[in-house]
């Protein structure tokens, strides 16, 4: 079937059995969000509120639309309000992954990045401060997420119906995360009367307040940061409504990306941060079952927005989500071993052009220059641009002629308080056991081995 807008692609996104993952006695199910053509199930929220807004006159093409979003919410207003004709304007906490920034600034949306250490009620929290700008902006229009009826509504009238006729009708339980609470409240309300013995669970980050609020019936004042994308919260909303939730987990970081990564390796799934959340209570659910259930999860939002993140080994190791082998000395702290072909090396005879272009597609600011398998040198980015600022035309220069030959080892047995003097002198520490190059350590790679040691 041709489509004319990609707004009309919104929706009716597959459900697919779980084959290959542990889910005990119960039968699991995916609802892939993913497939909607913004990436996530906001997409559903983003058309209705906007349409409905329209549809009471409270905007018109040509309007400015703000709204405070972790990221997928905007994507789906940025997909409408450009087929719309809206200016949009975004405020986002700054842990969200780049590659959202980078989508929703290809789009169209103006995107203010805010902190994302505080809390509702300081001036600088995203949801505060998107209404702030909203009220300083001459007939802006609040979309207001968390307050928003119309959001809930999408789920009460389109995703919840669509699910339940997936299942032919059939499903014990629900399991979904919140942020807004839009899913919850509306599927919630659809459920209560279209199929009430359905168990509506819900996956929470540790550090959210929700889930013990849940469990245990209290309603914390302190809650703690996470990392997973888009669900928790640290407030009720105001469209929300807990009243048929009756069983919450909560899911650390560590085991939401993990179980993200493992939703790829056993069903060729690509799933966000929170799906990984989602996941992980949904199995923790079908595996405390004695009795065979048919319970659906959501994939909310497609992996290719993590890419940098849960997807990538090196940030993985840098924030302790994955393990190598501890050795008790300086290896520990080399985030890319040689022996493992992970350090980005260059050699001596290649071009300046060859460095530059390793730098920047590696992310790295310096470069070990190996003569078969010997360290000759150090090239980083200051060394590079001392030797062609006054003349582009070295970049076809080789690699000797800027590089640093004057080197500073230190063996893999020397202590970690010696690292310090080696930054010091503005020098990058290259770990030996004895002629054998190991790695790197650089001032960052410190920092990394240091917080992991608070964790």
């Amino acid at each position: 079937m041709i489509q004319n807008s990609v707004l009309e692609l919104i929706g009716r996104t597959p459900m697919l059995k779980a084959q290959h993952l542990d889910s005990g006695r119960c039968e699991l199910f995916l609802k892939l969000e993913c497939m909607n053509p913004g990436g996530s199930i906001k997409d559903r929220i983003g058309l209705v509120m906007i349409e409905r807004a329209e549809q009471a006159g409270r905007i018109k093409p040509g309007d400015t639309l703000v709204e405070g979003t972790a990221g997928n919410t905007g994507i789906g207003l940025a997909l409408v309000a450009q087929q719309k004709g809206y200016r949009l304007l975004l405020v986002v906490p700054d842990k969200m992954s780049r590659e959202k920034i980078f989508n929703l600034k290809a789009m169209g949306a103006e995107v203010v990045l805010t902190r994302s250490d505080v809390a509702k009620g300081h001036p600088e929290y995203y949801q505060d401060l998107a209404r702030k700008i909203a009220e300083d902006t001459p007939g802006a229009y609040f979309i207001n997420q968390f307050g928003n009826p119309d959001n809930s509504a999408a789920h009460a009238e389109f995703t919840g119906p669509e699910i339940l006729e997936q299942m032919d009708g059939r499903m014990d339980a629900i399991v979904f995360g919140c942020g807004s609470s839009g899913t919850m409240t509306g599927l919630s309300q659809f459920l209560a009367k279209a199929s009430p013995a359905t168990e509506l669970v819900l996956a929470d980050p540790v550090g959210s307040i929700l889930a013990q609020y849940i469990n245990e019936g209290t309603l914390s004042t302190k809650s703690a940061s996470w990392m997973v994308e888009g669900i928790g919260e640290d407030f009720l909303p105001s469209i929300s409504d807990f009243s048929r939730v009756k069983k919450a987990y909560a899911i650390s970081d560590k085991e939401s990306f993990l179980t993200a990564r493992l939703l790829l390796e056993k069903e060729g799934v690509l799933g966000g941060s929170s799906t990984g959340t989602l996941l992980a209570a949904a199995l923790k659910y079908c595996r405390a079952q004695t009795t065979s259930k048919r319970v659906v999860v959501f994939v909310c939002d497609t992996g290719n927005k993590y890419l940098s993140k849960q997807f990538n080994d090196y940030w993985m190791l840098d924030n302790g989500f994955i393990e190598r082998p501890q050795h008790g000395d300086l290896r520990d702290l080399i985030l890319r071993p040689y022996a493992q072909r992970d350090t980005v090396v260059i050699g001596p005879h290649e071009p300046l052009t060859v460095a530059y272009q390793r730098m920047k597609l590696y992310d790295v600011s310096q470069l070990p220059v190996m003569d078969d398998e010997r360290i000759v040198g150090i090239l980083d980015e200051s060394d590079l641009l001392m030797h062609v600022h006054a003349d582009s035309a070295r970049f076809a220069d080789p690699v000797s002629t800027a590089m640093v030959s004057k080197l500073e080892f230190v063996d893999m047995r020397t202590p970690v308080a010696q690292l310090m003097p080696v930054f010091d002198r503005g020098h990058i520490a290259i770990v030996m056991d004895g002629p054998k190059f190991l790695g790197l350590i650089t001032r960052i790679d410190l920092l990394n081995y240091l917080r992991r040691r608070v964790n």
